[in-house]
């Protein structure tokens, strides 16, 4: 077992157990010598992560470790509240839904929500998609300081995915201020021939993007006149995104500065 992971290990077997754990009992799960067992325990219990039990021998989950778990629950909930207002978005629009984030090399599906036609565009949770061609990566790209952009596309592969793709700094640029300027992003086929796409922003209480709300379709069920139909829908649902967000972080801030038990 490498080094770095036995304090994990122990913790999630203290955890598992749901009842009070001795060392040697520690010892035989994990296959450790007694010793280190008693070293990651040591290091356990000065953090907050394990506690003993009343008999002084064994141990079982401390506060860091509980707070963890009800932090995980809270997390669990914000994403059920999250697909639920996707969901009905999804429903009404009749395609697909994506919650992407901007990562190093393109933009990060964190989660979506599929239509039910057996027609769709099969691009998983964790599916990375260029940021120059794709609506919510040229939403993403339309947000920075205009110096910062063209370090950006002067150093970002612009390869042609399909003949609409824009391949040239000049042309990119001309539609990230238009999709500056009308507040949300299109992509007509430039990702993958015969599919359209429209992305809006969910921003931060500063006006900073925090992530992309986007729906994208076949054009022979949507072609991207049908999809800005729903515009007024897609910023309603990124509008109540936010607020998720927003409270979520508050209630974070609220949880960070309580006193500790």
């Amino acid at each position: 077992m490498a080094p770095n992971l036995r304090l994990i290990r122990l913790v999630e077997e203290v955890a598992r157990a749901g009842v009070p754990i001795a060392p040697p009992a520690l010892a035989a799960a994990l296959d450790l010598p007694k010793p280190t067992i008693h070293r990651l325990l040591h290091t356990a219990e000065a953090e907050g992560l394990v506690q003993r039990h009343i008999d002084g021998r064994s141990y079982g989950p401390g506060r860091r470790l509980r707070l963890l778990a009800a932090n995980t629950l809270s997390a669990q909930r914000v994403r059920t509240e999250r697909l639920a207002i996707m969901r009905g978005l999804a429903a009404e629009i009749g395609e697909t839904c994506n919650l992407a984030v901007p990562g190093r090399d393109g933009m990060v599906y964190i989660d979506r929500v599929e239509t039910h036609w057996a027609l769709r565009i099969q691009l998983p949770i964790g599916s990375r998609v260029p940021f120059h061609c794709t609506a919510s990566g040229k939403l993403y790209l339309s947000t920075l300081a205009p110096a910062r952009l063209k370090r950006w596309l002067a150093a970002l592969p612009m390869p042609a995915e399909t003949p609409r793709t824009l391949t040239s700094v000049e042309a990119l640029m001309e539609e990230l201020a238009h999709t500056k300027l009308r507040g949300y992003s299109l992509d007509d086929e430039e990702f993958m021939e015969g599919m359209a796409a429209i992305a809006v922003p969910i921003c931060d209480d500063r006006g900073r993007l925090l992530s992309t709300l986007s729906v994208h379709a076949p054009v022979q069920r949507h072609d991207l006149p049908a999809l800005t139909a729903h515009l007024d829908r897609l910023r309603e649902a990124a509008a109540a995104l936010r607020s998720l967000v927003l409270d979520e972080r508050k209630t974070d801030t609220a949880g960070t500065n309580a006193p500790r038990a």
